[in-house]
């Protein structure tokens, strides 16, 4: 395992020098086609379609990096929504084309968090967001971890997280996973 610690000689001095493994932050975008009947009185999409493009964006973001919640739940699991959170910055409008970006926010061996951003097409932040969710037996509803039950799929996450630096496309993520500086 890589600790990102590194000696190194200059001269005659002796000094540890730090690599720091920088993890890269992939992010899945998909376009939301708008409907007349998403909207409310107002003429604004309803609130709770967010939560709806939310899980077409978090479904997406599964499917892209080569893993399907379908297989998921043949398997005997599930995975709930623990916690959910929706800032709304700019109404969005029958008309409007929208874009929902979905990125994984933090992967722990019990729970994963997706962030979520509402983008119009002229590129304006519509809404933000997340969703938290946790994985269960689908006949006890007692979590598992996700670590030991999808190992794949968990170190995949771990991959693309958002850690820090700019988001890179799945083919980057792919052949570089750890950038040094």
């Amino acid at each position: 395992m890589d600790d990102g610690i590194r000696i190194g000689f200059f001269g005659n001095l002796h000094r540890q020098i730090r690599i720091i493994n920088f993890s890269v932050m992939y992010i899945s975008t998909m376009e939301i086609q708008v409907t007349y009947g998403d909207t409310d009185m107002m003429g604004i999409i309803y609130h709770a379609n967010y939560l709806r493009w939310f899980e077409l964006g978090r479904t997406r973001l599964i499917e892209e990096v080569g893993f399907s919640y379908a297989e998921m739940e043949n398997a005997g699991y599930c995975s709930p929504v623990l916690q959910v959170e929706i800032t709304y910055k700019k109404p969005v409008r029958y008309g409007d084309r929208v874009f929902v970006k979905t990125w994984v926010e933090e992967n722990l061996g019990h729970k994963t968090t997706y962030g979520y951003e509402i983008v119009n097409g002229e590129g304006t932040l519509c809404a933000t967001g997340f969703t938290q969710h946790t994985i269960l037996r689908k006949e006890s509803f007692k979590p598992i971890r996700f670590i030991h039950h999808f190992p794949e799929w968990f170190q995949k996450y771990e991959a693309i997280k958002r850690i820090c630096g700019d988001p890179l496309s799945l083919k980057s993520i792919n052949t570089n996973k750890n950038k040094r500086i």
